[in-house]
């Protein structure tokens, strides 16, 4: 459960600032990423990459296809899990009561309403539009449901790279790339998982 928990976190906090242009309803963004953690006692980072589509109001659809095939689902109503098209896990957004408040924090940020993002982290900004940082800490750097110590974003149009450092020292770094932002449905295939992530 914690594996997912900060899971979680991390990936919805990398979310926020995805679209220098922000995103709307009918839109999808659609790209390929490599997550690789960093764990004390390991030299090498952990790595894992696959792809993502991201569709606002609905949620977020994140397949992870190295070094195993994971499908990881994310919609207002929890968090839905699958390997090989079997479901594995289903979260309920009301057994984790942070997951509406950052799922408010995502959509908010995604529509152009940084508000509820700031309301939950201290926000430095510097660059220019073309080339963009972020540097985000909790307020609140006691809170049990945020164990994120601080995060680190770059990016132009859309957000290149996301760094989350843990309060251990251990930290996740997501690269983004080849993402394309298109005002389309859903596939059919995505239409079906943001479906299932949905019910109750």
């Amino acid at each position: 459960m914690t594996r997912i928990v900060v899971f979680l976190l991390a990936l919805l906090a990398a979310f926020p600032a995805l679209a220098a242009e922000t995103l709307s309803e009918g839109q999808v963004l659609r790209g390929a990423f490599v997550q690789e953690r960093f764990l004390k006692g390991f030299q090498a980072p952990l790595k894992s990459e696959g792809r993502f589509a991201l569709a606002p109001g609905r949620g977020l659809i994140w397949h992870t296809e190295t070094p195993f095939a994971v499908t990881t689902v994310m919609s207002p109503a929890g968090l839905v899990q699958e390997v090989k098209g079997n479901e594995t896990m289903r979260l309920p957004a009301a057994r984790l009561p942070f997951m509406s408040k950052l799922y408010t924090m995502l959509g908010g940020a995604l529509t152009g309403d940084w508000k509820a993002l700031e309301d939950m982290f201290a926000v430095e900004r510097g660059g220019g539009a073309d080339a963009w940082t972020l540097h985000l800490t909790p307020r609140r750097a006691d809170d049990p449901t945020m164990p994120i110590r601080a995060i680190d974003v770059r990016g132009g149009r859309f957000v290149d790279e996301v760094e989350i450092v843990k309060p251990d020292g251990d930290r996740d770094r997501l690269t983004f790339r080849d993402q394309v932002l298109k005002a389309e449905p859903t596939t059919a295939d995505e239409a079906a998982l943001l479906a299932s992530a949905s019910r109750p």
